[in-house]
């Protein structure tokens, strides 16, 4: 509960105040602490919680950060973040095709339909 005179946010504005936080620049520094830090210890397994908790964001939400930037810069198999975006991109266009195709499909049994229909004089 919140003490007598405090406003109470809404679902909307933790959204928001969370979606600041996260600010690209956020998470560059992020990623740049956690691979300084385990640089200078390899042997910790605590530095991204740390990290988390200095910063005042997600431990999880840091180890993808963390793994992104290391599929990015090739340290880690996988996809990197261009490459996510451009099929994402891709499948948005996909979709957008078929629904162009589902459109002119039914206008051509439309029309086709108009076409076979006997004309009246």
């Amino acid at each position: 509960m919140y003490p007598t005179g405090t406003i109470c946010p809404t679902e909307r504005q933790i959204g928001t105040l969370k979606a600041l936080r996260k600010t690209p620049e956020l998470k560059d520094r992020a990623v740049r602490m956690v691979q300084q830090l385990r640089k200078e210890d390899p042997g910790d397994q605590g530095v991204i919680g740390r990290v988390a908790r200095q910063l005042g964001v997600g431990t999880e939400s840091l180890r993808t950060w963390v793994k992104s930037a290391e599929i990015d810069t090739g340290a880690r198999p996988g996809l990197t973040t261009a490459e996510s975006q451009k099929i994402a991109e891709l499948q948005r266009e996909i979709k957008e095709l078929r629904r162009a195709n589902e459109i002119l499909r039914a206008a051509a049994i439309f029309f086709g339909a108009e076409l076979d229909r006997p004309r009246m004089k």
